[in-house]
């Protein structure tokens, strides 16, 4: 049986990707692994610094129930933007009624 295999080394399996979260509080605060950040310059900074390395952290997204909809939907824009590809919205479960 002829069988073309891969050729290289496979990549690693055991490399766990890092994981950013971005939460926005109630006050529609946006918190940077629990930092405050304020919302244009300083988040767009910080989302292009992680957008450019060569193995991008996979973002969790935590919007609370109370937070402004033009926040959430800002800081989803400038990841989009930026280039950032690994988001995820975590706890949407809250806004099913």
């Amino acid at each position: 049986v002829d069988l073309d295999m891969p050729v290289g080394q496979p990549p690693p399996s055991d490399i766990k990707p890092e994981v950013l979260r971005i939460d926005i509080d109630a006050l529609s605060t946006v918190l940077w692994n629990g930092e405050p950040v304020a919302p244009g310059t300083d988040l767009d900074a910080r989302i292009a610094e992680q957008a450019a390395r060569s193995i991008q952290p996979e973002v969790h997204l935590r919007p609370d129930r109370e937070a402004r909809y033009e926040t959430v939907a800002g800081v989803l824009a400038s990841a989009q933007r930026l280039g950032l590809t690994k988001i995820g919205v975590v706890g949407a479960e809250q806004f099913v009624r």
